[in-house]
């Protein structure tokens, strides 16, 4: 099995720590993937290069396999990060569009209404690239988060978004694209062959976050704690609910909308990336509306999945 970290040409902000990861010891040239496509190999990780956005390219993992035979047993996306804020930051997320329709517009790849296998590196590659950022003299300019679950491509394997933004300025950053290598290079135990966040699937909890901003603060609280794992991220957008019915002031009939799709894949794409574990929702209370809060904690019981407090995590 073998480890895929993808790059793109077309990003400064993949590219740069792309370049960086490819200037540390141990690479030689890979095989031949497809026109426009290069490879490198280091150990069991294999670094591939193309020249579409990076959510273009979809099952780069089963193509990889087709192609050399070796199947892969995660996937990690090298990204520029946008916001509205243009604060410079360093994220890390899963990925997915579980929240759209058939008929949904995808103006970020993927499928609709599909939620990839998150990578359980999520958690621990988040609390490393905060040691790493803050080694490296990047904290407090940069800021360290997680983001919810977001865009394509599509993946069969444990997949994870590694991304600097926000703007042009920070995209081709030298410190932050060593930055980004360093955690590869650590995280996947290139440096001395122990890798971080590995899952062993003892039995240990995993955080699937409900609610609140595409940040994910009330989550980012407990998952930024060592030992905690994390899945999807659902943020507000990714929960849409139709204002149902009002009788006297109570809500009455279904809550119609994808919310509950949402929920219901994101939790089994969770659950296959923890085999053994137990997935866990915490909701960002202050996030929902009466009524929105008491749907979601009704269906979450209905489906027998725990409702957990901060400190369950710990």
């Amino acid at each position: 099995m073998v480890v895929l970290v993808v790059a793109t040409t077309s990003d400064p902000a993949s590219i740069g720590p792309a370049a960086a990861f490819l200037a540390m010891p141990g690479w030689s040239p890979g095989p031949p993937i497809a026109e426009g496509m290069q490879s490198f190999t280091n150990g069991n990780v294999r670094l591939l290069k193309h020249q579409r956005s990076i959510i273009a390219e979809d099952d780069l993992d089963r193509r990889w396999q087709e192609a050399t035979g070796e199947p892969v047993s995660e996937v990690i996306f090298l990204s520029k990060h946008t916001a509205v804020s243009n604060r410079p930051a360093l994220t890390v997320h899963p990925i997915g569009v579980p929240h759209l329709r058939e008929d949904g517009t995808l103006p970020q790849g993927g499928i609709p209404g599909w939620a990839a296998i998150p990578n359980p590196r999520i958690g621990p590659w988040l609390r490393l690239m905060q040691k790493i950022a803050a080694e490296q003299g990047l904290v407090p300019e940069f800021e360290i988060t997680l983001e919810a679950t977001h865009h394509g491509p599509v993946t069969r394997t444990p997949t994870m978004f590694v991304e600097i933004g926000s703007t042009e300025e920070y995209w081709g950053r030298q410190d932050a694209a060593q930055a980004i290598a360093l955690v590869l290079w650590k995280g996947l135990g290139l440096e001395d062959g122990n890798d971080v966040g590995s899952w062993q699937g003892n039995g240990e909890k995993v955080l699937l976050g409900i609610g609140g901003g595409h940040y994910a603060p009330r989550h980012m609280d407990i998952v930024i704690k060592d030992g905690v794992w994390v899945g999807h991220l659902l943020s507000g957008y990714s929960l849409p609910m139709d204002t149902p019915s009002q009788v006297n002031g109570k809500t009455c009939g279904e809550v119609a909308g994808m919310w509950k799709h949402s929920i219901k894949v994101s939790y089994e794409a969770t659950k296959a990336a923890f085999p053994g574990g137990e997935v866990i929702a915490h909701l960002d209370h202050k996030s929902f509306k009466g009524w929105q809060k008491n749907a979601v904690t009704s269906y979450l019981q209905e489906e027998n999945i725990r409702i957990g407090k901060p400190s369950d995590f710990f």
